[in-house]
């Protein structure tokens, strides 16, 4: 009995994380596809992000409902903890990715997405946390997947290659394919693919200036829900302000019962519950790094989702590019994993003894994909 505990204790958050990717994928094909249908990015993100904080503010206390609350939360420094994480991980974030969205396609976001871990090593070099020492075989292991993330970043942006399913145009199912273009279409020769991926960049980077403040920050208030709810409605707020100079057109506003209306719906519940609470589930149970290391798992979803059910959207430069960066993502995960088990064995042979109920879980690591679409 305890072997099959076990066996469902490693099979179920596989699955939950895999179905996650995959639903992230899907939306962010559907949101692709609003966004082509003229549907302002704007609008998009101040209602989903407003949907999503109503829901989670309630939620988030229900979530920590027998946890006892020893920090204070509505003080001074988290008040500033929670505007940054409003800023860098919903407005600067979402914005710059709907924006880089519509310029190219979702599996551009799934590349730029794992540049996420090569950003945050930059970053630490620069803050002066991490430093290069060449002798240590996790740093080089770093410094090699963060040289080939950005490979599968130049080539995603330099070479696109030919269609992987171009358009028949002579075939029994030519008809039907055209009919479901019209409602499934992410892709037009107009996209600027360039700026598309230079904006998906910047959110990266965004991203990754939001993981190193969160990561401080669930250490000092350790209920992570109330945080995200918290740092949720900041955010949505923020984006508020700016869509109304962005969107001045009240029409745009205007929401009807229609395949727009649902996807506001299904990102804004889907987004801030069902994922955030897959996501510290997972990494309660498997530990940090589990949920992050899931995040190749888009491309696999967008090649499938993008050769099944769409023509003329999926490159082979695309994919390739993708691919590069993935590996590039796994190897500076496997060196973080390889530097944090050492740092382990160190304290725990300074000190005799790990408190496991210290460890903290770090709020959705590796939320660099346009995970939050």
């Amino acid at each position: 009995m305890g072997l099959v505990d076990a066996r469902w204790e490693n099979i179920v958050p596989f699955i939950a994380m895999a179905l996650m990717e995959a639903c992230t994928i899907a939306l962010t094909i559907l949101a692709k596809t609003a966004l082509t249908g003229g549907m302002s990015p704007f609008v998009f993100i101040v209602y989903t992000n407003a949907l999503g904080s109503l829901l989670l503010l309630p939620y988030s206390f229900f979530f920590h409902r027998d946890e006892r609350d020893d920090e204070p939360f509505l003080t001074k420094p988290s008040l500033v903890r929670i505007f940054l994480l409003g800023f860098t991980g919903v407005f600067m974030y979402q914005n710059l990715a709907f924006l880089g969205l519509s310029y190219s396609s979702p599996i551009v976001v799934c590349a730029m997405g794992l540049q996420s871990p090569a950003f945050s090593f930059l970053l630490s070099i620069a803050l002066g946390e991490g430093g290069l020492g060449w002798e240590c075989k996790r740093t080089r292991g770093r410094v090699l997947g963060t040289l080939i993330c950005f490979t599968g970043a130049f080539v995603e942006v330099i070479y696109l290659g030919p269609f992987i399913r171009p358009s028949p145009s002579s075939s029994p199912n030519s008809n039907f394919l055209t009919t479901i273009s019209h409602y499934l279409t992410f892709f037009k020769n107009s996209d600027n693919w360039a700026l598309g991926s230079l904006l998906l960049a910047c959110a990266t980077l965004s991203i990754s200036i939001w993981n190193i403040i969160q990561l401080d920050t669930v250490q000092k208030y350790p209920q992570v829900m109330k945080v995200v709810s918290a740092y949720s409605l900041a955010g949505t707020l923020q984006c508020a302000i700016f869509s109304a100079f962005m969107e001045p057109d009240l029409s745009a506003w205007k929401l009807e019962l229609n395949m727009d209306f649902y996807l506001i719906v299904a990102t804004g519940i889907f987004g801030s519950i069902i994922r955030t609470s897959v996501q510290v589930k997972c990494s309660k149970m498997k530990g940090p790094y589990y949920v992050p290391l899931f995040k190749p798992f888009g491309i696999l979803w967008a090649s499938i989702f993008g050769t099944s059910f769409f023509v003329n959207s999926l490159h082979y430069g695309s994919v390739l590019g993708a691919a590069i960066a993935g590996i590039g993502y796994l190897l500076i995960m496997w060196s973080q994993v390889q530097r944090d088990d050492q740092k382990d064995m160190v304290q725990e042979k300074d000190n005799h003894q790990l408190d496991s109920d210290d460890q903290t879980t770090p709020l959705l690591l590796g939320n660099g994909d346009v995970d939050q679409v």
